[in-house]
Parts: structure tokens; sequence; C-alpha cells
């Protein structure tokens, strides 16, 4: 009686250890330094708890090099999808080939990559987004207003995208832009080069940042220099937004990071079941002004 026991003891044990067994999937972030992609890993982690996948998440740190490194790594720890939001466009094309080598199925999130065999690509329309802001302005200021745009990353698809749409509300309003400089999504380097860019470029009039976190720091020198800027932004933080209803921020473009997130992992899990997935998921953008 006592053998019995211990046999059904032990095959108890294996049904519960193959139960608790779950599929890993591995997300790599370009920063969580940024709250936009905080956001975007927050809506991540709830799905895979909901769907129970362990999500393995890394930090790039806005560097390439650990980028590929990170990714090395996860391919060593058994990450049946990759999701990647990628440091630079052209540069992640050496940890998706990784992925690639291994068999490993590739989703880029927010980013693209320029090389590489990516299974989707899950964004907002950027080229949109950056057209809507420059609506906006034109609505607000009129034909013709003087405008500064500050620039995220040079080789991202975000930055590309995001300038591209706005160009071409720079053409359908005739915007005299006064300057248009890369300022990498950053705050502080926001800060830094309004600043120095109020000091000759008076007369603007209005700002463009390509993300939240530019269009704060273009804020605070504004404020610092007491030159009223009509200040629109892009992504929809939570700072934000709030920085708009408070009558800070003019408006910003807001994408919905959690979303991404979240379908980020969806689409792992239908990889993972065999389930067809398309080659691009769009999610959807609105302007959120006071």
């Amino acid at each position: 009686m006592k053998k019995l026991t211990t046999i059904a003891s032990v095959l108890a044990l294996a049904f519960s250890t193959q139960a608790l067994a779950k599929d890993t999937i591995a997300l790599e972030i370009s920063t969580l330094n940024n709250p936009f992609f905080v956001t975007l890993k927050e809506g991540a982690e709830q799905k895979a708890k909901e769907l129970g996948y362990d999500l393995i998440v890394l930090d790039s740190q806005n560097d390439p090099a650990k980028e590929l490194a990170n990714v090395e790594d996860v391919m060593q720890r058994g990450a049946k999808v990759l999701l990647i939001n990628p440091t630079d466009s052209q540069a992640v094309g050496n940890a998706v080939r990784i992925a690639n080598q291994h068999n490993v199925p590739v989703i880029t999130l927010d980013r693209g990559a320029n090389q590489g065999q990516v299974a989707s690509h899950i964004a907002s329309d950027n080229v949109a987004g950056g057209k809507m802001a420059g609506d906006f302005i034109a609505e607000k200021l009129g034909h013709g207003a003087k405008v500064i745009q500050l620039e995220g990353i040079a080789g991202t698809s975000a930055a590309r995208e995001r300038g591209e749409g706005f160009q071409q509300a720079i053409q359908a309003h005739h915007f005299d832009v006064l300057a248009s400089q890369p300022a990498d999504f950053d705050r502080t380097k926001g800060l830094n080069v309004m600043e120095n860019l109020l000091t000759s470029k008076q007369d603007v009039q209005a700002v463009f940042a390509q993300n939240d976190e530019m269009a704060l720091g273009a804020l605070r020198a504004a404020m610092a220099s007491g030159k009223p800027l009509l200040i629109v932004g892009f992504d929809g933080t939570e700072e934000g937004v709030k920085a708009v209803k408070r009558g800070k921020l003019a408006a910003t473009v807001a994408q919905q990071p959690e979303l991404i997130g979240e379908l980020g992992v969806v689409t792992a899990d239908k990889i993972i079941k065999g389930e067809s997935i398309p080659a691009q998921i769009p999610v959807e953008l609105k302007v959120i002004t006071q």
C-alpha cells in the first residue's frame, strides 16, 4: 500500500510540474528610461500573465551592442518568440538575424527593422501621426506658421516616419521651418536644444517634438525664457497628457503603448499555436487636446 502511495505521489508531482511548465517569450526594450516603453512593457507583462507565459524583459539602454548581447542571451534561454523594440532600425538587423539563425520568430514593436526576417510589425501609423501634429498646428496658427521640429534618434523608423508625416504638413500648410534638430527622444536633450534655438529663433510660434519627452523638455525651456509657444508632442504618455490637460502642452498625438505591448504577446501566442498572423498590425492614434 505504501509503495502504491509513493508511485501515486511521484505521478502527481510529474503531472504538476508539467502543468506548471510555461513557454517563454522574450521582450527586448530599447530603453526603460522612457515612460512610453515602461507602459509598453507593463501591457506585455499583464497579457503574458493572462495567457500563461513566462516573459523575460531586457533593457537595451539605447545601446545596439547591449541589444545584440541580450538577444544572444535569450536565444540560449529557450525563448519561443522574440518581441523587440529596436534601439536603431538598421543596427537591430544583427539581433534579428541571430534570432533567425535560431529559428525564433521575431515581432518588432513601435520601431521596425530594416534587415532580417520579421514575422510581424506592430506600431502606430507614425507618418499619419506626424501629419496630424502638423494639421493641428495649422488649425491653431494658420498657414505659414513659424515652426521648429525636435527630431528623435536618427536611424529609428519612428523618427523617420514621424518626420515624413510632419513634412507632408509643412508642404500642405506652407510652414516656415526655422530649425529641425535631433534631441534623441530625450527630455534633457530636448531642453538643451530648445534653449539654444530660442536664442536665435525668437520668432518661433510652434514646436513639434517627435515624442512627449522632448516636448516636456522644450516646454521647460520655453517657460524659462518666458516665450509663449504652441508645443505638440507625440506618444500620449501619462505625463504628456497631464501637461496637455493643465494647458502647458497644446496637444500630444497619443499612441497606445500598453496596447502595443499586449498585441505583441497576443501575436506571439498565435505564432506559438501555429496560427497565421498579419505582417503589419496598426494601432490607432488620436490627438489629445485640453
